[in-house]
């Protein structure tokens, strides 16, 4: 894996180090409105001597769209960019996601890094090569894989987000500890979100990071193990277009963490998935997520939107499972009466 991934709080100076390496002729930084406002002046300095270009769009993952990305084409081709610039995108998962796209795409292709600003940015969508956009109603329909040349992880932009970011976040390191081990998964289960700092979730970053890290470095473009990381996903995914279907978008993470519970009710339907670790999990989830509220007049379309899934490959529904912790079964498919099965106990465990 040629990433370079940089887990440091002193961002400034590892942003210069590695721009001192680079050679390139202009140097542009994509941001959300957000972190234009309230990290992006943090790095004023060293952006300043290479005498940046700002690129600045809409917060939210409702504009990780085709419109957004023709935008960020048009400031680059506007402001002179060549196949020698360098983009750096400075946000959360949606920046990072389309700004890598942009980048991929443009002249066929320039450099750029990754400063992820929020956790979930942090331990995924920053890391691993995959970019895209969200387009006709659904989740990263359009996008390539290729890998940012580097990637800074910091705890330092954790500080300015709300607690209900950092949760997002979480999921997705819960998500790598069930593919890791029990020892970590019991460690994130007993972390206590109401008495925490960001410094608390440095090391557990780094070390679900690595997690990621290890199964890309084997399967880049995910023709099979990296597959893994799709834990929660299929159900995820349906969870957020349906709630953009409804105009009231849910957090990347949390439709994530709710997922993962259906995902793992189906991991026990199908696999013999530990019961006990099902609903500590539930309970988790309940207590720091809420619920994703469906009723049964919500299956047909979410089951659709399953089967629109980009693993599909003839319409089915294809899952990432777990046997047990850390033995996860990648190409499960599912029928219908099984989803559906799972859907109401998902909603039995969410008392809804």
């Amino acid at each position: 894996m040629s990433q370079s991934i940089i887990f440091t709080n002193e961002i400034n100076q590892a942003l210069a180090q590695l721009l001192s390496e680079m050679d390139f002729n202009k140097l542009f930084v994509l941001t959300d409105e957000n972190t234009a406002h309230y990290v992006a002046p943090k790095f004023g300095e060293t952006l300043y001597t290479h005498n940046a270009i700002n690129i600045t769009i809409p917060a939210g993952d409702t504009y990780k769209n085709i419109e957004s990305l023709a935008h960020v084409w048009s400031e680059l081709g506007n402001n002179g960019a060549t196949r020698r610039s360098l983009l750096i995108n400075l946000g959360g998962g949606m920046v990072t996601d389309l700004g890598g796209f942009a980048a991929s795409t443009f002249k066929r292709g320039i450099p750029f890094f990754n400063i992820p600003t929020t956790l979930l940015s942090a331990v995924d969508a920053a890391v691993g090569g995959k970019t895209g956009i969200n387009f006709n109603g659904l989740k990263n329909e359009v996008g390539v894989f290729n890998e940012a040349k580097a990637v800074i992880i910091s705890t330092i932009p954790l500080y300015t987000l709300p607690i209900e970011e950092v949760k997002s976040g979480f999921a997705e390191m819960l998500k790598h500890s069930l593919l890791k081990d029990s020892s970590t998964f019991n460690k994130l289960l007993a972390f206590d979100f109401d008495n925490y700092t960001p410094d608390h979730l440095l090391d557990l970053l780094e070390e679900s990071v690595n997690v990621k890290r290890d199964i890309v470095a084997q399967d880049p473009h995910e023709k099979g193990l990296r597959r893994a990381l799709n834990l929660g996903h299929t159900v995820g995914h349906a969870f957020e277009s349906l709630a953009m279907q409804r105009l009231a978008p849910i957090p990347h993470g949390y439709a994530v963490a709710w997922g993962m519970v259906v995902e793992l009710v189906l991991s026990h339907l199908m696999l013999k998935f530990d019961s006990t670790i099902l609903h500590r999990y539930a309970q988790f989830v309940h207590d720091n997520y809420g619920a994703f509220h469906i009723t049964c007049d919500d299956y047909p379309a979410l089951i659709a939107l399953m089967q629109h899934d980009k693993k599909s490959n003839r319409g089915e529904m294809n899952f990432s499972l777990l046997n047990a912790i850390g033995d996860i079964k990648i190409n499960c498919e599912a029928s219908e009466d099984d989803v559906k099965a799972s859907l109401d106990i998902y909603r039995d465990l969410m008392h809804i």
